[in-house]
């Protein structure tokens, strides 16, 4: 389940992905990890802190039972707080779309290139102005079975907020908004299963950002440790 706060709002929602190691023993093997944070000054002068806690993976045998499934359960905490310039301001809002990569024998280390869309396949590599970003089509919400070949690499979201259109019809959101300065998203044992891959199978978070104010709108992406699923 998913816990998500906001500066006035809070919502709960529900998802699915997969994570799986490659011959992993009977037990269950959790994995902590060290989260980060980053802070990035906008042009109007406001202070973005994003900040990715209480991280971490419990890597598990899979259902599937060969060396080309992996599973894990994943949890987090992804936060952004503004200060300065522009961030008391009535109309300022923030959007927080945290998720994770998933590559089979990809490097994630170096940087992932996120688009916006959300899918990335290929190669890894970070942007040209020297943090990490995502390219491809975009897969909404989380996947409860992900299909990957050596070098490719893709994006899963962990949120996935339903509600009615201006019609009636089901509509679809991978990003949690707020009025204000504050915006957070917590998510507990959300599942990724990963399918199809003969070689090493790796993951990292990220927690992406948008601010917008009455006189700019920024994106800051913040990147979690790369860990290994089988």
């Amino acid at each position: 389940m998913h816990i998500v706060k906001g500066a006035a709002a809070a919502a709960v929602a529900g998802i699915a992905i997969g994570l799986f190691a490659a011959g992993a023993a009977d037990a269950d093997t959790f994995v902590p990890l060290p989260g980060g944070d980053i802070t990035r000054t906008l042009e109007d002068g406001t202070s973005v802190h994003v900040t990715l806690s209480g991280e971490s993976a419990n890597i598990n045998p899979s259902m599937g039972g060969t060396p080309l499934h992996r599973n894990a359960w994943v949890s987090g905490h992804g936060e952004v707080n503004l200060t300065g310039g522009d961030a008391d301001d009535p109309s300022t809002s923030t959007r927080v779309r945290p998720g994770y990569v998933v590559g089979c024998q990809v490097d994630l280390s170096d940087g992932v290139t996120l688009g916006v869309n959300g899918t990335a396949s290929g190669s890894v590599s970070a942007g040209s102005d020297g943090r990490p970003s995502v390219s491809g089509s975009v897969t909404p919400g989380a996947s409860a079975d992900l299909t990957l070949t050596a070098g490719q690499a893709r994006s899963l979201y962990v949120l996935d907020l339903e509600s009615a259109d201006d019609f009636g019809a089901d509509s679809h959101d991978n990003r949690h908004s707020a009025k204000g300065g504050h915006n957070s998203v917590t998510w507990k044992d959300e599942t990724i299963a990963v399918n199809g891959c003969g070689g090493y199978a790796q993951a990292r978070a990220f927690v992406e950002v948008m601010v917008a104010t009455p006189t700019v709108t920024g994106h800051v992406t913040l990147w979690g440790e790369p860990f290994g699923i089988g």
